[in-house]
């Protein structure tokens, strides 16, 4: 097949898709767009990567080409302008979250101190732009709607088209390793890893939709709706097994168990069942990596006991941050200047430390590590309390807030614009109480609901004896 009859094969498919996922109750704003060409975008790679062949090597001291900087920026202000038209709900956003925000506001602090404050400022305007985004997808009318149009309308683009990418574009689709020469699957993003991140997230919202449908739809409309997400499924499945990305594909079984469990109608009144299977799928990736000393459940990965040259590099790291343990090197900083030069010498072409914890470490020191670790907690409280009150809403949150603790065990999952982040900041965030409304169910009268909401929330599906 030419790439130009398989590129149209593929539009069809993917509009395919979207009409037998689609639902005409499902209204939200056109607004929405915004973040959803934000996922697009990072999900991908830079606008700039897609006129020229090959895998860039990047930027390491400056953030891409004026041409990103102005898609970028442009973005970003449109988001801001959302954001002004809806400036009450912001506020009731502002004063629910204040821990997120002092977050962002010491990352921007720490630009004072970054070998180059004026980098270290512009990649700060481009994580405030991630908390922009998924502000914007939670004070939409109908946030249930919105979480899953800027989840799967991204989802569904970009898996497919990275297949097609790998199969009938090599020179986007695959790509060398320019350090190492061995050859890597990147479809439509610049490095594996990358693909691993936007393919696990998009795999996760496909599934937390396919739960949905089985639980809330009958009839001719499950089926259809069932069968679109199980053929995103089994893209997403292909495509990590295909680009060897063990630990996205571990976060999808570990992650996808909790979301499974999360929405069991017997669970949904014995909590203690959903804070024992999360605590479970954590500890099985904690012992795997750092506990067991025969390295047999990381071999059963394919991977050896160094986790791919992994403790070499986190081991660098360490001794590199005690030049500045309590406040870091500055936001998004350590991998400059002679640090850099350092670095490369025990991995050639490494710009991130390859564990989450570690690269805020790192970067803002245990400043950071304090504010991030506060994050969890409370951010865990806010996944538990949507829970309660909304188990749909929920399960997609315990989902992406499970996956950013394991995968940021090897991977930089706490890092701007990344896929995995953005996952967790929807989690974390919380929806302000003033936009919960009370409903009753037709059995358990304390369940509340987001409102509008297209669907009964799965709890009172069940309760209904659905």
């Amino acid at each position: 097949m030419s790439p130009l009859l398989a590129t149209l094969v593929y539009a069809v498919g993917i509009g395919v898709i979207f009409y037998l996922d689609r639902d005409e109750r499902d209204r939200t704003s056109g607004s929405l767009w915004v973040p959803v060409v934000w996922l697009l975008i990072n999900g991908s790679r830079p606008v700039s990567a897609w006129f020229q062949t090959g895998t860039p090597a990047g930027e390491v001291s400056a953030d891409g080409s004026p041409m990103d900087a102005a898609v970028y920026g442009a973005v970003i202000a449109a988001g801001v302008v959302v954001l002004c038209t809806r400036a009450r709900r912001v506020l009731d956003f502002v004063k629910s979250n204040p821990v997120i925000l002092l977050f962002v506001a010491y990352c921007l602090i720490s630009t004072m101190w970054a070998d180059d404050g004026f980098v270290a400022f512009k990649r700060w305007i481009k994580s405030a732009g991630d908390v922009i985004m998924i502000v914007i997808v939670l004070t939409d009318p109908n946030p249930l709607a919105a979480i899953k149009r800027f989840l799967c309308r991204a989802g569904y683009v970009l898996i497919p088209a990275s297949i097609l990418c790998i199969k009938y574009y090599p020179q986007w689709g695959r790509a060398y390793n320019p350090w190492t020469w061995e050859p890597m699957y990147t479809g439509v993003t610049t490095f594996k890893n990358l693909l691993g991140m936007t393919v696990l997230v998009g795999a996760l919202a496909t599934l937390w939709c396919a739960i949905r449908s089985w639980y809330e739809l009958q009839g001719m409309r499950r089926w259809q709706h069932l069968g679109a997400e199980a053929v995103i499924l089994a893209m997403s499945v292909y495509l990590l097994l295909t680009a060897d990305s063990m630990t996205s594909f571990s976060c999808l079984l570990l992650a996808g168990t909790v979301m499974i469990v999360a929405s069991r109608s017997f669970v949904m009144n014995r909590p203690w069942i959903l804070h024992l299977t999360v605590a479970a799928a954590i500890s099985v990736a904690v012992v795997a990596l750092f506990f067991d000393n025969s390295g047999g459940m990381v071999k059963e990965l394919g991977r050896n006991s160094s986790l791919t040259g992994r403790t070499a590099i986190w081991s660098e790291v360490i001794v590199l941050s005690r030049q500045f343990p309590w406040f870091g090197a500055g936001f998004e900083s350590f991998w400059m200047g002679d640090r850099l030069l350092i670095m490369w010498r025990v991995v050639k072409g490494i710009q991130e430390a390859h564990d989450g914890y570690l690269e805020v470490y790192a970067n803002l020191g245990w400043v950071g590590i304090a504010l991030l670790g506060t994050l969890i907690v409370v951010g865990y409280r806010n996944v538990m309390d949507a829970w309660r009150r909304n188990v749909t809403i929920g399960t997609v949150k315990i989902g992406f807030f499970v996956t950013a603790l394991i995968y940021s065990l090897t991977e930089a999952g706490f890092r701007m614009m990344s896929p995995v982040w953005l996952g967790f900041l929807l989690a974390a965030i919380t929806i302000p109480p003033r936009r919960l409304k009370r409903k009753a169910a037709p059995v358990r009268s304390k369940v509340a609901s987001l409102e509008p909401e297209p669907y009964p929330s799965l709890a009172a599906t069940y309760k209904a004896g659905f």
